[in-house]
């Protein structure tokens, strides 16, 4: 079955790598780095909301909201069908932790997986500056949306979620002095951690 069968890394549970944190953390290079080098599917909600963007349109901030939400259904729709075959994946988003919480809750209930969570955060100004100078779909609506964030990043706050597993902090304040390679190592670590408590 797939709780049982071997997964990658000789495992008999799947892992779901959940990078998440506030805007402009890092979240999307982080993830990204980390599927790749643990060869891993990664999917993230912005990836999910810009595509929704180019088949459907862009508007306004509302229709942003919107897609979002729908975003976050396929987010889990796409990760539920990886773990419902025994199969790790990382995912990415700057999840709520009180809607989230329950959904991954559910999802352990369903099928048998290790939850790692790595959580980015930076210094409040340095969200606020990534912020305002990174490129991203016109469908977000980022030069209007800064006032609006901008309070919010400049308190934000890990949101770790209540679902067990690893909880893997990196500070990307000075993005030179992330340790990428440590922090694919301390992944695969809670891995194989999470597999011997078995």
């Amino acid at each position: 079955s797939a709780r049982t069968r071997e997964v990658g890394w000789g495992m008999t549970r799947p892992a779901l790598i959940i990078v998440s944190g506030p805007p402009a953390s890092g979240k999307s290079s982080l993830g990204r780095y980390i599927a790749r080098e643990l060869q891993l599917p990664y999917v993230s909600k912005d990836g999910i909301k810009e595509r929704l963007f180019d088949t459907l349109g862009w508007k306004d901030r509302e229709w942003s909201k919107k897609l979002g939400e729908a975003s976050n259904e396929l987010l889990w729709y796409l990760a539920e069908a990886e773990l419902a075959v025994g199969r790790s994946l990382v995912v990415q988003s700057n999840l709520n932790a009180a809607w989230a919480n329950g959904k991954i809750l559910a999802l352990k209930a369903r099928y048998e997986f290790q939850p790692i969570q790595v959580q980015c955060m930076a210094a409040g100004e340095a969200l606020v500056q990534r912020f305002m100078a990174r490129e991203r779909h016109p469908g977000h609506g980022d030069a209007t949306l800064i006032e609006e964030l901008a309070p919010r990043l400049l308190q934000a706050k890990p949101e770790i979620l209540e679902i067990g597993g690893a909880v893997i902090m990196v500070d990307t304040t000075d993005w030179a002095q992330v340790d990428r390679a440590g922090l694919v190592e301390s992944v695969r670590a809670a891995m194989k951690e999470a597999e011997n408590k078995e």
